[in-house]
């Protein structure tokens, strides 16, 4: 883009698209991850009473979205957990979070200004993930513009897609916090990530892969900056967002198929009922009848 050439970002933007990973950002990424499942309600009951279920929890809400990818793609779930590496990484962040001497790792994550940089460096990972996903999903399924959305969706936001199985594992049974009934911030932004690269790679927007990491990634991580800084849930999109379900989706009252048919007063509601109306005590008599009862008589 011309406007990365005018300001100078063409290299930074290239150097972050060239970023790896592993070890500090996927680090940040697990710490933050097993933060979020401690802060849950429960969780440390959970972590005295089964160690084992709170460490699958953990590993679900670390490599949640890779497990999640690799069932839509119809591959292993469990292919995502043969990097070794990661997994005793994962392993050990969840350990010292928990169950570290004198609680020293949560504490020590909790004060703001370093969990304002872990999570910036997670969001970073939120990027390289959703791009993953689409762009492995483009490789098997080529302009396979809504599979490509939906696997970049589910490996970028796979542990909050997942939040309903990952509690049945802490015995926490809350089908109402499903995730496509109500959604939260980082399954939201993420889905508008995928969209994006989605378009990207199917060539409907006319940009640069590493310029379209650069701008995502900046907008994740500012917006998530200023929501932990102000201590509020809205984000920039959330007015567009609420204007388009109003406009699109919000049905008219009085032409409601859901509205309780008995409220409803009928025409005819003041009308006896044909089966209730007592039968009449004269009765129209037949000729052939009356005569007959005169010969009888």
């Amino acid at each position: 883009m011309d406007v990365f050439g005018f300001l100078n970002l063409n290299e930074l933007a290239l150097g972050l698209s060239n970023l790896s990973m592993f070890p500090f950002f996927d680090t940040a990424h697990y710490i933050i991850s097993v933060m979020s499942l401690r802060e849950q309600p429960g969780a440390l009951e959970v972590s005295q009473r089964s160690p084992f279920a709170c460490w699958f929890s953990s590993m679900l809400y670390c490599f949640g979205g890779a497990v999640l990818s690799a069932l839509m793609m119809a591959d292993a779930p469990v292919a995502p957990l043969t990097n070794t590496t990661n997994l005793l990484l994962a392993s050990l962040m969840w350990y010292l979070v928990f169950y570290c001497p004198l609680d020293a790792v949560y504490s020590l994550a909790s004060v703001l200004p370093v969990r304002l940089v872990l999570t910036a460096m997670k969001e970073v990972t939120r990027t390289w993930k959703v791009l993953g996903g689409v762009t492995q999903a483009g490789r098997k399924y080529k302009d396979g513009l809504f599979v490509m959305i939906a696997v970049g969706w589910a490996k970028g936001a796979g542990g909050g897609l997942l939040s309903n199985f990952e509690q049945l594992v802490r015995g926490v049974w809350k089908p109402e916090t499903n995730e496509l009934l109500k959604m939260s911030y980082p399954t939201k932004v993420t889905l508008l990530g995928s969209v994006v690269f989605s378009l990207q790679q199917c060539h409907f927007l006319p940009i640069q892969t590493h310029h379209l990491i650069f701008i995502y990634t900046l907008f994740i991580v500012t917006n998530k900056m200023q929501m932990m800084l102000l201590g509020s849930s809205s984000y920039p999109f959330s007015a567009v967002e609420t204007l388009l379900y109003k406009t699109l989706f919000v049905r008219p009252l009085t032409f409601s198929p859901l509205s309780d048919p008995s409220s409803c007063a009928s025409p005819n509601h003041n009308k006896p009922n044909a089966q209730d109306q007592k039968p009449s005590d004269t009765r129209e008599t037949h000729p052939k009848d009356a005569e007959t009862t005169k010969k009888t008589d």
